[in-house]
């Protein structure tokens, strides 16, 4: 999922772990290299793990599961531990990327990691043998309560000419097509030329309403009042509540995507007891309840949620909600080179309008 900007403690510890690697005694290389989501851990998390087991962190961030996957498929840097999202996590197994875990070298995973979100996996990791969750969430609409007036519980305000200007769309094929599908009642997963047609239309009639197509800065702009709509994912719209209590999030009554990001081990990681041992720790409670309060995205640590005090947090709607009382919500799956190559296509012709 889309994450926020690259921190510029995040790149120190980036360029420390570059320029000190070397062997230790505490792992095949004394370190473990990590390809992460910017913004998407505590630094404080990276050096306690150093700290506590003398394993030295190199680590990389990505924008797009669409820039990452052609890095780990060249192989040119040679990664321990990824993050990639549900349908992204699909095409690398598909493609033989991946290692399979040893789960009796991370137990934290099975003890902690919540059973329905090991199911929920199991649509892009059937045998949950490749990932383990580290954290989910929803996509929907941030609004600001003092620009829009109206009742907001449909994908079709970003098409209401009421707030031309005014509406922020995620710069993703997958995650704008999204939109468009749910609202014309298709799945997001489609490969019916028809439907994906039609949605395509919709994306290009809509585009002279869209002050921009963005990933991170949909966030800064909901909370500057730059904007009245946005295309959003929980985790960001919870953070943005913080800055700002103009703003509210809502899942459309047409549904929306219900994604997992997790931890996966690249077949050809050097460091594979580190790359068990990082996972591990970050599975447990304490740890995973730093990095939910850092990040604000969804963690699926159930001894983490536990150990949360704020009850307002931790029954939020937002943060934690009810899946049931939702319909048609899916998680992305990968559709193969041919869909990829299609979606793609189609996106060109909506930008290029």
């Amino acid at each position: 999922m889309k994450k926020r900007i690259l921190t510029l403690l995040l790149l120190g510890i980036s360029i420390l772990s570059l320029t000190a690697c070397g062997k230790n005694q505490s792992g095949e290389n004394g370190e473990v290299v990590v390809y992460n989501w910017g913004e998407y851990i505590d630094p404080d998390v990276i050096t306690s793990f150093e700290e506590e087991t003398g394993i030295r962190v190199i680590y990389d961030e990505f924008e797009t599961n669409e820039i990452m996957y052609p890095k780990v498929e060249a192989g040119a840097s040679a990664y321990d531990v990824v993050c990639p999202s549900d349908y992204m996590i699909k095409k690398m197994i598909d493609n033989d990327l991946l290692a399979k875990l040893d789960f009796e070298k991370i137990p934290n995973a099975k003890k902690y990691i919540g059973q329905q979100y090991y199911d929920q996996s199991r649509e892009f990791d059937p045998g949950n043998e490749y990932s383990i969750p580290y954290c989910w969430g929803t996509v929907g609409i941030l609004y600001n309560k003092t620009m829009v007036t109206e009742p907001v519980d449909s994908w079709d305000i970003l098409w209401d000419e009421t707030y031309a200007d005014n509406i922020l769309m995620q710069d993703s094929v997958r995650d704008a097509f999204m939109v468009a599908l749910k609202r014309a009642g298709a799945s997001m997963n489609s490969l019916d030329e028809t439907q994906l047609q039609e949605a395509k239309d919709m994306l290009i009639a809509q585009k002279p309403l869209v002050q921009a197509y963005v990933i991170d800065q949909v966030r800064d702009k909901m909370i500057g009042g730059e904007a009245a709509l946005g295309v959003i994912y929980s985790g960001e719209a919870i953070y943005t509540q913080r800055e700002n209590a103009d703003l509210e999030y809502v899942i459309p009554k047409e549904g929306t995507n219900v994604w997992i990001d997790s931890w996966v081990i690249p077949k050809n990681a050097p460091n594979r007891e580190n790359a068990e041992k990082f996972i591990d720790y970050m599975c447990r409670p304490e740890i995973a309840l730093q990095n939910f309060e850092y990040i604000t995205y969804s963690t699926p640590n159930e001894g983490a949620r536990e150990l949360i005090e704020d009850e307002d947090i931790k029954n939020s709607p937002i943060a934690f909600p009810d899946l049931s009382q939702y319909q048609n919500l899916e998680t992305f799956s990968y559709l193969g080179e041919e869909g990829d190559a299609l979606y793609n296509e189609l996106w060109k012709e909506v930008k290029s309008e």
